[in-house]
């Protein structure tokens, strides 16, 4: 086998594993909303929650029949997620928002597909909360850490990351959470509330704990072309560090740059370099551990 053929070998087994664990996390997600919250009429924050008021005044309100075997809130999440999706594939180019797509594809299958209980499956309010911040937790942590997202203001941060470096899309959970459990505390009560407000936090600190939420890459690119350094300072607003370099059999001068981003960025970051150097070497180095003045941004 040649050298190439090796290569695509290990890429399309990259992919299937990458694609086995963004079905496994969709499906986790999904079971702990559906399953577990939506019964007791509980809600989550984000995206999810937003479908799930929708779904509630298109059943409950209007009484808009259901479909046997189908349920409208994953339709209605990959419904809203189509604007986001259509921005960042502009802003963000076709590899990432493919990837990201499948995740959102999944997420509202198994969102429409797994039937919602009519009689709860836990009776006790705070033991489902907790359950489904669990089993939802985990399922959004194994997606980001495949590197995927579930669309929704992760589109919306990936966005903002690229054209403007400082915004903070916590900001944007944080807003949307407290509009639907505003939403939550006039149509129900403050114990509705309260419940989903837990199940909100479990489901925060299960994808802290596996995704590991900061997650730096250290960028080493050598290059021959000038103009890439500039670029990462201005665009990304990263610090560089630019060696001179030479090439042990060509003995070319060269462009050693060394940066840290995070995870988010490294879309970004492909793009820039792809601009400037599409021949460029690249390693990188995840779980890069910094010790210093290194800004936190997107999922702050």
């Amino acid at each position: 086998m040649t050298k190439q053929g090796i290569v695509n070998q290990v890429n399309h087994r990259k992919l299937l594993r990458k694609s086995l664990w963004i079905v496994i996390g969709n499906l986790s997600y999904a079971a702990g909303v559906n399953l577990m919250i939506n019964p007791l009429h509980f809600y989550s924050g984000g995206f999810t929650g937003i479908a799930q008021l929708i779904r509630m005044f298109l059943v409950d309100v209007l009484r808009i029949p259901q479909i046997p075997g189908v349920d409208y809130l994953g339709i209605i999440y990959f419904l809203i997620n189509v604007p986001f999706f259509l921005l960042a594939l502009r802003v963000m180019g076709r590899r990432f928002c493919v990837e990201t797509l499948i995740s959102i594809v999944m997420a509202s299958a198994f969102l429409t597909m797994i039937p919602i209980p009519k009689v709860p499956l836990v009776k006790d309010p705070m033991l489902a909360a907790m359950v489904g911040g669990l089993g939802s937790g985990f399922g959004a942590g194994i997606v980001l850490r495949a590197g995927s997202s579930q669309g929704g203001q992760d589109l919306i941060g990936v966005c903002l990351a690229k054209t403007h470096p400082n915004f903070k899309v916590g900001n944007i959970g944080i807003m949307i959470s407290v509009a639907i459990y505003t939403i939550c505390l006039f149509v129900y009560d403050v114990q509705t509330v309260l419940y989903s407000i837990i199940f909100a936090v479990v489901t925060g600190v299960l994808i802290d704990r596996v995704h590991t939420q900061n997650i730096k890459l250290e960028a080493m690119i050598f290059t021959k072309k000038e103009g890439m350094a500039q670029a990462i300072m201005t665009e990304m607003r990263r610090g560089v560090t630019d060696w001179d370099g030479e090439g042990a059999y060509t003995k070319e001068n060269s462009h050693v740059l060394v940066t840290v981003i995070s995870k988010y960025e490294e879309p970004a970051l492909r793009q820039i370099i792809a601009k400037y150097d599409s021949q460029a070497f690249v390693i990188l180095v995840e779980n890069a551990r910094v010790i210093g003045n290194f800004e936190k941004r997107f999922t702050d």
